[in-house]
């Protein structure tokens, strides 16, 4: 059995081809797509954090309304860039999205990926410190934040206070009890991973990862997992952990679907550098009729090893067309395949 959600990047365009042109359209039509996925009976709705682009990027207004609008759908990011993020401002817009979505919130995160400006954190006012790369400022972030929504107080409160306070010291509120085991980190890397188990994270494991042995990308993500589980054993956390990967799947069960995606061209794996240094491997994406679709996917390792599915979605093409890409994989593929 697997979890199974959507995730959008939020792209908009202001261009006639596109159903999303403006960043309303877009924020407006990720609010209905979860309502839609809900309805469908989908588990997860994700949404992609990028700055200076024509994306999503600012996540929790966006949550808050998606929590407002359902009941039991998750709600979650994969990912925000914590280099860009003010940790302690970070656990009460969280915090209160939490409590909104009476605690579905699933956030992912992740020390980010190449940006659209160079060292884009330095314009949100964050500088690594001395002898730390932005990587490093990210997790330094990340670590800040997970320590706070434990829920210590730390900070002296004033003798001569507006409000009463509580006693001893103070802490950010709101607070919601329950999303620090709720907390997952995008992995890019067997290293990442690990980190992320032992620092209690949950794993997200995107469409692409480093290139470290050369194999086929959903045979190194499957990898990836397992050397993430062991080194959450190995930390001795007393929660089980979960995983999700992302993936492009589309089923092919009418003419609209084969004349957007029955070419698509992208079903092989692909290698690129995110950087100079970075070589970096991307997972194919499937598109096919259920029955040979079915097929693929049974051979997926790494969809096999995680326990929730991450269905990335065209956004531009709107709302009922997604709604019915989500649905074509919960009715014609995932109860041959064992997910649901």
């Amino acid at each position: 059995m697997k979890n199974i959600g959507f995730l959008s990047f939020g792209h908009w365009t202001p261009s006639s081809q596109s159903a999303t042109r403006t960043a309303q359209d877009v924020l407006l039509q990720s609010i209905d797509l979860a309502v839609a996925a809900e309805e469908l009976g989908a588990d997860g709705a994700y949404f992609r954090v990028h700055h200076f682009a024509r994306q999503l990027s600012s996540p929790f207004p966006l949550l808050a309304a998606v929590a407002a609008r359902t009941k039991t759908i998750e709600i979650g990011t994969g990912v925000i860039d914590m280099r860009y993020e003010n940790p302690l401002y970070m656990v009460e817009d969280a915090s209160a999205a939490d409590l909104i979505s009476n605690g579905r919130l699933q956030l992912g995160l992740s020390r980010g990926s190449p940006e659209q400006v160079i060292d884009g954190w330095r314009y949100f006012g964050f500088e690594p410190k001395a002898g730390e790369s932005d990587a490093d400022m990210g997790r330094r972030h990340t670590e800040e934040f997970l320590e706070v929504l434990r829920g210590e107080g730390f900070a002296k409160p004033n003798p001569q206070p507006m409000f009463p306070n509580p006693p001893g010291l103070l802490r950010p509120e709101p607070l919601s009890e329950g999303l620090r085991d709720r907390i997952w980190w995008g992995s890019g890397s067997n290293a990442t991973a690990e980190w992320a188990a032992k620092m209690g994270m949950n794993m997200q494991s995107s469409t692409l990862k480093d290139d470290e042995t050369g194999e086929p990308f959903h045979i190194q993500q499957a990898k990836q997992i397992r050397a993430y589980r062991e080194a959450w054993k190995a930390a001795g956390h007393q929660h089980a952990p979960r995983v999700s990967v992302s993936r492009s799947i589309f089923a092919l069960v009418n003419d609209m679907d084969r004349a957007y995606f029955g070419r698509s061209g992208n079903d092989q794996d692909s290698v690129g550098f995110l950087d100079e240094k970075t070589r970096a491997i991307f997972g194919r994406s499937y598109a096919a009729e259920p029955e040979a679709l079915i097929k693929q996917l049974a051979q997926d390792e790494a969809i096999a090893e995680a326990d929730t599915l991450l269905l990335t979605v065209p956004n531009q093409l709107g709302v009922a067309y997604n709604a019915h890409v989500i649905e074509a994989i919960l009715k014609y593929v995932a109860p041959e395949l064992g997910w649901r």
